[in-house]
């Protein structure tokens, strides 16, 4: 069995309208939870791999509630710690054709965004863990969760644990003074496997394709090798660069694809047209649990392992929801060419 997994972030309440309605049409919200750590989790477990997410939740009933669901998919949820006034909330209005998906977060004030260091025993979290996930979402909450990411990051460092990042930027978040520039690349120079798209990279890093033409709309293969290698020049405990690649056609059908650099090639996945989406949010957790899980499995396999990243986040497409509820043998069908959605029976 794979050692554990562990995720830090902040879970909140999804308040989704039903049925493609805009937030003036609707008067009943659909409630799910959601969080781009806790997406990862849910997916890891799926696939079988021992997982704990770790965060801070407020002691009522909305927060039980939380730790009740995720229990529900067997994520660990033995290491969250309990305090603070209410669990972010995000609400949902999903696009259709031209009309792009909204979202707009309650968040502020909610138990994890007041976090401070040392609320979280590190080194009772990572007993028995061998791989340490975080996006760019935690340290843009607030100072506090910004420096207990740092105190994470350092700790699974210190361990030898393998620590990946999904660079996540969110321009609506960094709001408590500091940009993502000044906070993300102390965080990310303790991290092995950064995934990011050539957006995040620039508005976090700063870094963008060199000696490449982009303003086509076609990027070429060169640029994401550009980007990761200036990521691994500046970063040099990162092993492996990865980017994912969204062609949106219109809010029901994007085209989905993803590049792994390892240092010296670089892997190209299968492109699949997703043509009538379900529901996009998490696609980018459900690509990170999936390469996540194919880093752990198919050991020395770059490409078979992004390739389950690709398909895995392929079929979230197709679920409701922010959490990627499908099976390994799911997954590997898709990748092994099944795409027909043919009765299971």
């Amino acid at each position: 069995m794979s050692k554990k997994v562990i995720t830090f972030g902040e879970i909140m309440l999804r308040l989704a309208t039903p049925d493609y309605l805009r937030f003036s049409q609707s008067n009943t919200f659909s409630a799910t939870f959601g969080g781009g750590e806790a997406n990862v989790a849910v997916s890891l477990a799926n696939y079988g791999i021992p997982v704990d997410f770790v965060s801070r939740l407020p002691k009522n009933d909305i927060g039980l509630s939380c730790q009740m669901d995720l229990r529900k998919y067997d994520v660990g949820t033995g290491n969250i710690v309990w305090g603070g006034d209410r669990l972010g909330i995000y609400f949902l209005e999903t696009g259709a054709v031209s009309r792009g998906s909204k979202v707009v977060y309650d968040r502020a004030h909610s138990a994890i965004a007041e976090i401070k260091s040392g609320m979280i025993d590190w080194d009772k979290v990572f007993e028995g863990a061998g791989w340490f996930h975080w996006t760019g979402i935690t340290p843009a909450i607030s100072q506090g969760a910004a420096d207990v990411c740092l105190e994470a990051i350092k700790k699974a460092n210190e361990k030898g644990i393998t620590v990946s990042c999904d660079l996540n930027y969110r321009k609506n978040l960094w709001k408590y003074g500091k940009k993502a520039g000044e906070v993300m690349p102390e965080l990310v120079a303790g991290t092995d496997v950064v995934l990011g798209n050539e957006e995040d990279a620039e508005m976090v890093l700063g870094i963008k394709p060199e000696g490449v033409d982009v303003t086509g709309g076609h990027v070429e293969a060169a640029a994401y090798e550009s980007v990761s290698k200036q990521i691994m020049a500046r970063f040099p405990r990162c092993k492996k660069v990865i980017t994912t690649l969204r062609g949106s056609v219109n809010a029901n059908h994007n085209s989905w694809a993803g590049v792994l650099w390892d240092g010296a090639k670089l892997y190209e996945s299968p492109t699949y047209q997703i043509t009538h989406i379900v529901d996009r949010v998490g696609g980018g957790d459900s690509f990170m649990g999936g390469l996540i899980y194919g880093l752990l499995t198919y050991t020395g396999n770059d490409q078979k392992a992004l390739n389950f990243a690709v398909a895995a986040s392929c079929l979230k497409h197709t679920i409701y929801g922010d959490y990627n509820q499908v099976t390994v043998d799911e997954v590997e069908k898709l990748m092994g060419g099944d795409a027909s959605g043919r009765v299971a029976r």
